[in-house]
């Protein structure tokens, strides 16, 4: 291959790196088959227009060209001419496609349906940065600026994915340019005309080597070029890891709440609430839950998913907590009071296969949670979160929980909370606008405790403070956001939830902001459907003797808890063994009868959850045969590789000594020719064939004597005749007496086959092997002994070996296939022909 198509090849390859980045954004990922395709042709068409050759700037226009006709094709058929020519209506298309796409990324999640705006979008985009790389990297030969093409594609990756682009898609981006860089590089130097290595190798130990323009060996610079970027790319991934303060940036995986080890662990979580204003806007309300329970007040059933308890004046977010294993029973909530009434209920609980959260919904409070998979508890918050990427796509399990019915009266006289849990959790920043606090002490005058303060604040904002829901209003960021939005009064349940969180605490309220899903909708079958349109945040509120309280203060979205209205019955205690009875006590297996799920959308997992099943509690059945399987192939794997160059070399020495079929990977020719051709045939065919195995079995026998110099450190000399070869292995090996006299007797029988008119059989040539090797290994020293055995330095024949077939296969598909092509076999025939080895 030319040094002008491997660069073409390297810009394709690093143009599609970079894209993988884009890969976690779309779903399904079969754009990027699409991407592939298209790109090798824009590609293709690039490499036969330098071929003609055109000039620089009309080869990157006919690139352009067959890209806009590929996106025709693909997205405006039936508008273009012949279905193929892009005219005004094409355009138009294009247009409307591009718009489409531009209202559905605002508008869906991710991942995002791969709609045809999206895709437009995404492989228009592709195929414009591919055309941009190749231009810049193989048509105008400068691969630096290329970079900033791909820079720019992984970072509308990056940006899209709210920062958390997997490191994994850096290091595919960024190798995929280093890989661009080297190959200009080599390129570059190729270009000097006949190069010659300088320094000495194994095959060319006293002179260096030509490296013809555009082939061979990668040159010293080269291999230091790699070394660099290699080392830069590893320091680029570890220091930043390395280094605690920097707990952002692109290696910050935006903490997926997985954490590690067995019994501890931390979870350092991101604000999930990026996605609920999404997910409040998508156009179809899509089931992302179903479940059952034995309880008839489902209205109060909110399933929680996570706890923000920290607040910067900025944002709302989770703390770094530490993690455990989930317990059989979960803890006691904290600051329940056995005074106060509770009823056990049970949950059934089915997630859909598009529903992706490293959260685990749960009604709150929950104590015993049965479900399969690698799942971790935060004690602090009372949730479930996935450990080593276990989300909750699929998922089936049982929650055992309490549903808290405190009384006005028990809530009104409730006691101060801990001092611990006060400073924590009451806790405002000096930047958050006075304002704030004002309103709150004016909304609460002539409250007289905590809890009253707590109503009115509620009441104010879900019925008398006219405030309008409104999920289209920008979420606002920074220290004013709050102030804004009491202002202008409109906004959603984040609005809402964060203000009035934010407002009990400046009135010495504990608070946090719940993240989760309202009851959802009864379903024919008895079962309830939670949709994406449920999502909702509420804030939580902290009362000694009932724990963390249940507010609503968003108006039009769920329901105010009946301990918030005082017009309504308090009810009374009921026995936590003694759950509620209602029709739907029994779990149906069944689908509901409405379920008109498209086989379609059954496949891509759009249908919601199944059914939901009773999930039996996780047992521990001992470690799993599988477990011990890999176990025991991970040890054997641990012991062998290691031995691999000591029982290729064992192997290697057998077949040498034992068969005659010739020489290994990089020896001299089995035989002459002459013996090659007695053994053809006629009437001394089988003497013939008898003296050509015995001379390959000579050479194989001079092979093994000089590979084992080698791993004892005398470098091979393919230069010098095997006489001074011999002399050479006993000068620098010290040998003497039997193993010296072997060597020679080896040699001679080498000098007999490869000069002698009629060769003559040597016999005991396999004793001489021996003797040599014992030779050797007595004059070395102990280390280079061991060397020789563990890690023997002819094994890189095997590298050699892998070299040269890949190179005759390329030589044979590649260069005779071009030769071909331009009618050069037919001039010259000798062309591809090797030259003949001179010997001097």
């Amino acid at each position: 291959m030319s040094g002008r198509g491997r660069l073409a090849l390297c810009a394709y390859a690093a143009t599609l790196m970079a894209a993988g980045a884009m890969l976690p954004l779309i779903e399904p990922a079969s754009w990027m088959l699409q991407a592939v395709f298209l790109l090798a042709i824009v590609s293709g068409v690039g490499a036969l227009a330098r071929r003609v050759p055109l000039a620089r700037p009309l080869t990157v226009a006919v690139q352009a060209l067959v890209l806009l006709l590929l996106l025709t094709i693909l997205f405006a058929r039936s508008q273009a001419i012949l279905g193929v020519l892009p005219g005004p209506d094409a355009f138009q298309r294009f247009g409307e496609l591009l718009n489409a796409g531009g209202e559905d990324v605002g508008r869906y999640a991710i991942p995002a349906p791969a709609t045809d705006g999206i895709r437009l979008m995404v492989l228009g985009g592709v195929l414009v940065i591919g055309l941009a790389v190749d231009a810049l990297a193989v048509t105008f030969r400068s691969a630096a600026p290329a970079g900033l093409p791909l820079l720019a594609l992984y970072s509308v990756a990056a940006g899209l994915s709210g920062g958390g682009a997997s490191w994994l898609w850096f290091l595919l981006a960024a190798t995929g340019y280093l890989v661009l860089l080297l190959a200009e590089g080599r390129d570059r130097l190729s270009q000097w005309g006949r190069v010659f290595g300088g320094a000495a190798t194994a095959q060319s130990p006293t002179t260096g080597r030509y490296i013809p323009p555009g082939g061979g060996q990668a040159l010293a610079p080269v291999r230091t070029g790699r070394r660099i970027g290699a080392l830069a790319l590893g320091v680029a991934l570890v220091v930043p890891a390395a280094l605690p303060a920097l707990d952002g940036g692109l290696l910050n995986s935006g903490g997926n709440g997985n954490g590690s080890g067995q019994g501890g662990g931390t979870i350092s979580a991101v604000n999930p609430l990026v996605s609920l204003q999404d997910s409040l806007n998508q156009p179809e309300d899509r089931e992302v839950i179903r479940y059952n329970t034995n309880t008839t007040q489902t209205k109060d059933l909110y399933l929680r998913i996570v706890a923000l308890d920290q607040f910067d004046g900025t944002a709302w977010k989770t703390s770094q907590r530490d993690i455990r294993d989930v317990p059989n029973q979960l803890p006691q909530a904290p600051g329940l009071s056995p005074s106060v009434a509770v009823t056990e209920i049970r949950t059934n609980v089915s997630a859909a296969g598009s529903y992706k959260q490293s959260w685990l919904p749960l009604p709150y409070p929950a104590t015993k949670v049965a479900i399969n998979g690698r799942w971790r508890f935060e004690p602090e918050g009372r949730t479930l979160v996935g450990d080593r990427g276990q989300d909750t796509r699929g998922a089936q399990y049982s929650v055992t929980s309490l549903m808290v019915k405190p009384t006005a009266e028990q809530l009104s006289s409730a006691p101060r909370a801990p001092a611990k849990l006060l400073s924590e959790y009451t806790k405002v920043p000096d930047a958050l606008p006075g304002d704030v606090r004002n309103i709150a002490k004016t909304v609460t005058k002539g409250a007289t405790n905590d809890y009253a303060r707590a109503v009115k604040l509620q009441d104010w904002f879900a019925v008398t403070g006219g405030f309008r829901y409104d999920t289209k209003v920008e979420s606002g960021t920074g220290a004013g956001a709050i102030s804004r939005f009491l202002k202008r009064k409109e906004g959603f349940c984040i609005h809402f939830s964060f203000s009035m969180a934010a407002m009990a605490r400046t009135l010495g309220i504990p608070a946090r902001v719940a993240v989760g899903f309202t009851p959802g909708s009864p379903l024919s079958d008895g079962s309830m459907s939670v949709g994406l349109q449920e999502a909702h945040a509420w804030p939580e509120l902290y009362f000694e003797g009932v724990g963390w309280t249940r507010f609503e203060p968003t108006p039009s979205r769920g329901t105010p808890p009946d301990y918030t209205r005082p017009q309504s019955p308090s009810g009374g205690p009921s026995t936590p063994a003694e759950p509620e009875g209602s029709a739907s006590a029994e779990p149906s297996t069944a689908p509901s009868e409405t379920d008109n799920c498209p086989p379609q959308a059954r496949r891509i997992g759009d249908c919601g959850a199944a059914a939901p099943q009773e999930v039996a509690p996780p047992t521990d059945p001992g470690t799993p045969a599988s477990t011990w399987v890999g176990l025991g192939l991970g040890v054997v794997a641990l012991v062998l590789v290691p031995l691999l160059p000591m029982l290729w070399r064992i192997r290697t020495r057998a077949r040498r000594l034992r068969s005659g079929s010739g020489a290994p990977a990089g020896a001299a020719d089995p035989a002459p020719v002459s013996l090659q051709k007695a053994g053809a045939g006629g009437p001394a065919a089988d003497a013939g064939r008898a003296l050509a195995e015995e001379s390959a079995r000579t050479l194989a026998t001079w092979q093994e004597i000089s590979d084992l110099a080698w791993d004892h450190g005398i470098l091979p000399d393919e230069s010098q005749t095997p006489r001074k070869a011999a002399a050479r292995i006993i000068r620098l090996g010290r040998l003497e007496d039997e193993p010296a006299d072997a060597v020679h007797r080896v040699a001679r029988a080498v000098e007999q086959v490869l000069y002698a008119p009629e060769p003559r059989p040597v016999t005991g040539l396999g004793d001489d092997v021996q003797q040599v090797r014992a030779g050797l290994r007595a004059a070395a020293s102990r280390g280079t002994r061991l060397r020789a055995l563990l890690a023997p330095r002819s094994t890189v024949r095997v590298f050699w070996g892998a070299s040269a077939r890949w190179t005759a296969f390329t030589d044979r598909w590649g260069v005779r296939a071009t030769a071909s092509r331009w009618g050069l076999l037919d001039k010259w025939p000798g062309i591809l022909r090797r030259p003949s080895r001179q010997r001097g």
